[in-house]
C-alpha cells in the first residue's frame, strides 16, 4: 500500500525527493509559496499546491495529519525552515523530516520539533565513504538508528526467484525494488527472477542487512 508524503519546498532537494517518492509509487503532495518553483515538479507528483507552509490553519485544511511523513526541504532559508517545522508539528504532522545545511541548524530543527534532520551534502559524503569501504554495497538510506534501505549488487550466490532466495526468512529483509540496467522494477513478486548484477533495493534492520552484505562480499 503506498504511503503519503508531504514535501515542503521544491528546490533541488525537495524536487528530487518528491519525484523519487512518486516514481516509487507513493502519493506525494508538494507545496511551495512560489508558483514558479512548483512548475517543474507538477507533472512528477500527485498534487502540487501553492501555499505558505508556516500557516498552521492552511496546513490543517490540507489534512497534514493524514500524511505518513512530512519533509521540510527549505534548508536554504533557516528562518523559514524553523517556522515551517514548528508549524507542521503544531498542525498535527505524524513524522517530520527537516533539511539542514549545517550542524547548528540541525540542532535547532531537532529542538523545535523535527523527528529527523538530514544534511544532504554531509550524508552523501558518509554514504560515499561507506560505498568505498564496502564495494558490495552500492548505496544506502538510513531510516533512524536501526533500519536502512540499501541497494546491493547480486553475485552468483544471489540468483533465482525471490521465492527461492527466501530473503525475508533467511535475513529478515524485504526487497522493495530492483534496478536492472536503466530500468527500475518496483515491488517485485515472489516469482521475480533475480539475475547476476541486478541491484536489489532492500529494507531491513542494520544487523540483518550486514549479514546479507557479508554473504554478497564472499
Amino acid at each position: 500500500m503506498p504511503s503519503q508524503f508531504l514535501v515542503i519546498g521544491t528546490g533541488r532537494f525537495g524536487s528530487s525527493i518528491a519525484s523519487a517518492l512518486y516514481d516509487f509509487g507513493h502519493e506525494v503532495v508538494a507545496i511551495d509559496e512560489d508558483e514558479h518553483a512548483l512548475e517543474p515538479v507538477m507533472q512528477q507528483v500527485t498534487h502540487a499546491v501553492v501555499m505558505d507552509a508556516t500557516d498552521e490553519e492552511a496546513l490543517r485544511k490540507l489534512g497534514i495529519g493524514g500524511f505518513d511523513t512530512v519533509i521540510v526541504a527549505i534548508g536554504e532559508n533557516l528562518e523559514a525552515s524553523i517556522l515551517a517545522t514548528v508549524a507542521v508539528r503544531a498542525a498535527g504532522a505524524r513524522y517530520v523530516i527537516s533539511k539542514a545545511d549545517g550542524q547548528l541548524t540541525a540542532r535547532v530543527l531537532a529542538a523545535v520539533g523535527a523527528d529527523e534532520v538530514v544534511r544532504p551534502e554531509h550524508d552523501m559524503g558518509r554514504r560515499l565513504a561507506r560505498q568505498l569501504a564496502s564495494p558490495a554495497q552500492v548505496s544506502a538510506l538510513e531510516l533512524g538508528p536501526d533500519h536502512t534501505i540499501v541497494e546491493l549488487e547480486t553475485n552468483e550466490s544471489m540468483m533465482g526467484t525471490l521465492a527461492d532466495l527466501r530473503l525475508p526468512s533467511r535475513f529478515g529483509v524485504q526487497v522493495i525494488a530492483v534496478h536492472r540496467e536503466d530500468e527500475l522494477l518496483v515491488n517485485p513478486g515472489a516469482d521475480f527472477e533475480v539475475y547476476l548484477r541486478d541491484r536489489l533495493v532492500v529494507l531491513g534492520r542494520n544487523d540483518e542487512i550486514a549479514a546479507l552484505r557479508d554473504l554478497l562480499a564472499e
